[in-house]
């Protein structure tokens, strides 16, 4: 059964990236972001894509441990 959940998330995870990769290519107009009244540099839209791609991805993999730190350790009395 967990050998079927990781195939299921990695085609999941390949499929998203395939649509980001497609969605890249075909919108390379420059974005910036303005936040009060910062703004940021301008970038192509597929950089920004990437980047919120991953770290969605890795605040995905830790969100586990900061929400149930010692889930996977037992106490021996």
């Amino acid at each position: 059964m967990r050998t079927l959940a990781t195939i299921l998330t990695s085609l999941i995870l390949a499929g998203w990236m395939g649509t980001a990769a497609i969605l890249a290519v075909q919108n390379f107009t420059a974005v910036s972001f303005k936040i009060l009244t910062f703004q940021s540099i301008e970038v192509p839209f597929g950089v920004v894509l990437a980047f919120s791609a991953g770290l969605g991805a890795v605040g995905m993999a830790i969100a586990p441990l900061l929400i149930n730190p010692y889930a996977g350790s037992e106490d021996e009395d």
